[in-house]
Order: C-alpha cells, then sequence, then structure tokens
C-alpha cells in the first residue's frame, strides 16, 4: 500500500522532551489520514541518546490510545541498535522500515562466501 502523505511526519534534529507535545499532535492528526500507521521519517534525526528513544517512545504511546501505531522509517544505525538495546522495538511493537539497507541476516548482493580448501564440512 503506498503512503499518503496524511499520515506520514518528518522528524528531523535532535530530540528532547519540548518536542512532545508539538509531535503528538502531529501523530493525533496524521492518525486520521488513510490507513492506520503513522509513518514517522526519522531519516534527519541527529542523534541517538536516550531523550530522543523517549520521544519516539511517547509517539508510540499516543498513536496507541489513538487506536493506531506508528512505523519508523529509515532511522540511522545507530538509532536502530539502540532502540533496540533498550527493548523498545519488542517492548512496543515498533515497526520500523529501512530503505537502502539489506535484510537482516541477508548479505549484501554480490557477495559470497567462500570455502577454503582445507575446511571442515559444517
Amino acid at each position: 500500500m503506498a503512503d499518503s502523505e496524511e499520515n506520514l511526519i518528518r522528524i528531523a534534529g535532535p530530540l528532547g522532551p519540548d518536542d512532545v507535545p508539538s509531535l503528538c499532535q502531529q501523530v493525533a492528526t496524521a492518525r486520521h489520514g488513510p490507513g492506520g500507521d503513522v509513518i514517522c521519517d526519522v531519516a534527519a534525526v541527529t542523534t541517538a541518546d536516550l531523550p530522543t528513544v523517549d520521544v519516539i517512545a511517547r509517539l508510540q504511546l499516543a498513536a496507541r490510545r489513538a487506536g493506531s501505531r506508528i512505523r519508523l522509517r529509515n532511522p540511522t544505525p545507530a538509532l536502530l541498535a539502540l532502540l533496540g538495546l533498550v527493548g523498545l522495538v519488542e517492548l512496543l511493537g515498533l515497526v520500523v522500515e529501512m530503505e537502502g539497507y539489506p535484510e537482516q541476516r541477508e548479505p549484501p548482493l554480490g557477495v559470497q562466501e567462500a570455502v577454503e580448501a582445507g575446511d571442515t564440512a559444517l
């Protein structure tokens, strides 16, 4: 399904507690667009720290209260790692969309595993 601009929020810069009210309002507004999920494009978020994680958690909770959820689009590898480290992806059921990155557990295209002549089979 193509995402509508109505349910897309572009988030940029470092995030902190002062950003929560306006972003939660944007989630509530975007929630009324077509589809149910609110897509938060976080490619321009410049920090991967606990205040950023706190803002994302609050956005997810706001979306859940409205009967929806957020999908994070294009988090930096550092932000994605931090979200996984604190358990936010599993705990809140956060959906993460990555564009331009190979799927997890799959090697990038064009990479083949090599076997040395003396290696034993596993």
